[in-house]
């Protein structure tokens, strides 16, 4: 997900490590509504969909909210740098200045509970959020403490899912059709069997060892730390790294990460790669290698990008194995700040006003945290025979309505991202040959998670 949001940033236009955007109106005003973000993408929302100057698309303008000015103080997530500064913003909040305190910020769901479950986050029931009928259950769990008071709401929802190859499947199995194509690969047993099948056709069945490793890690019935602070690897971890190893050893992938240039190489018109997982955000945004030089979806009027000469509608998407998400972000209310009902107002905005959801799933490519919205445009699409062109004309928002429901946020710790990171980054270490087994590699990690988190013992 980090990665997403480089990507996402980059084709805004950031620069710098911090960027202070859309600040101060020149009236000199002592009152802001100030919000702490790492890239341009929920700024951009914000500003078409919810600020007084709707869809004023001029970078330098200034945007309010019920006539306060909006300040955006934009620090990147690389190398932790955003959650350090925010840190630091959060812990000085109640004496900072007006101009300077945070009114809310954003933060992801591998981090989240780092702010939900402490008093550095407001309970916004109350403050004015109230209705999360819409929302999608895990996106109401994943912004609540542990004794389930609610601290905030995402605007989007990220079910996540198998992508494939439609010329591969073809080739391989004998059809491209998602109904299908999904019957052959509901298991992981079946999984493995048709990687086997695209080995014996000369193909991979993922272009990174780690394309799969969030459908297990999500899905895990224990958690990376315990009550007494000590880190364990869940068993569905350990299935992936049999299985990245099985894959390697086997021919069926490669030890590319996820986002390294031989993975999305792949991506190409000549890609060998039979599959990968992700979002929409992932498809619509970040497989640019799969799209020419584009790296939207559509044009305007709903027709293929005249340069997207690659594999652009040669994918579909399923289920696949295990339901799952990946990424997402999440509006937090902080303590300390002064103005709890923009805060509120934003929140409400991205929950229940159907209008504002509906053109996020319209106009951006995003699955909306509203279920109405969602199925509405769902049936829409389906009655007038539209969807995704990348996607081979796919109905991409009626798959995600089928599966959002069955999403889980559970398991979860504060160190989720550092684990997550961690292990891959130490699993490839002997996928490559530089540890000689899984033991040395699971030292390795130990070893980087003691560095990060002195507070954590192994068992």
């Amino acid at each position: 997900m980090q990665m997403k949001k480089r990507v996402l940033g980059a084709a805004l236009a950031l620069t710098g490590a911090v960027a202070l955007t859309a600040t101060l109106a020149s009236c000199g005003s002592s009152d802001v509504f100030h919000i702490y973000c790492w890239n341009q993408e929920f700024q951009g929302f914000f500003n078409k969909y919810v600020s007084d100057e709707k869809n004023n698309d001029d970078p330098k303008a200034t945007h309010h909210l019920d006539g306060v000015p909006v300040k955006w103080t934009e620090v990147t997530s690389d190398n932790g740098a955003y959650q350090k500064a925010l840190d630091v913003a959060l812990k000085n909040n109640a004496s900072a200045s007006e101009e300077e305190k945070v009114d809310m910020f954003l933060a992801e769901a591998d981090y989240i509970l780092k702010y939900t479950d402490t008093t550095k986050t407001k309970d916004v029931t109350k403050i004015g959020v109230t209705d999360f009928s819409k929302a999608y259950q895990y996106t109401v769990d994943a912004a609540s403490d542990s004794k389930g008071v609610v601290k905030g709401a995402s605007f989007q929802c990220c079910p996540a899912g198998l992508i494939y190859r439609r010329s591969i499947a073809k080739d391989v199995l004998g059809t491209d059709d998602p109904t299908e194509v999904q019957s052959k690969l509901d298991s992981w047993e079946k999984f493995d069997q048709v990687a086997a099948q695209m080995k014996e056709k000369g193909y991979l069945i993922t272009a990174s060892y780690a394309d799969t490793y969030r459908v297990f890690s999500n899905n895990a019935a224990s958690k990376w730390v315990d009550d007494n602070n000590v880190i364990s690897v869940p068993q569905v971890v350990e299935t992936w790294m049999d299985q990245a190893k099985r894959y390697v050893d086997n021919g069926y992938t490669l030890t590319e990460g996820v986002w390294d240039g031989g993975k999305t190489a792949e991506f190409t018109k000549d890609g060998k790669a039979f599959c990968t997982f992700g979002p929409a955000w992932y498809y619509n945004f970040c497989m640019g290698t799969a799209m020419g030089s584009g790296s939207a979806n559509k044009e305007p009027d709903g027709s293929k990008p005249e340069d997207a000469t690659n594999s652009f509608g040669d994918w579909a998407v399923v289920q696949g194995p295990q339901a799952y998400f990946w990424g997402g972000t999440w509006m937090l209310a902080a303590e300390g700040g002064n103005n709890d009902t923009l805060v509120a107002k934003t929140m409400n905005a991205f929950l229940n006003d159907d209008d504002v959801c509906r053109k996020l799933v319209v106009n951006e490519a995003q699955f909306s945290n509203n279920k109405t919205v969602n199925e509405a445009v769902a049936n829409e699409y389906d009655a007038q025979k539209k969807g995704n062109l990348f996607l081979g004309g796919q109905n991409d928002t009626k798959i995600w309505v089928g599966m959002a429901d069955n999403i889980k946020f559970k398991n979860i710790t504060n160190y989720d991202q550092s684990c997550n990171e961690g292990l891959q980054t130490s699993y490839v270490k002997y996928l490559k040959g530089e540890l000689n087994s899984k033991e040395e590699a699971l030292s390795d990690f130990y070893a980087y998670i003691k560095e990060n988190h002195a507070n954590l013992k192994t068992a």
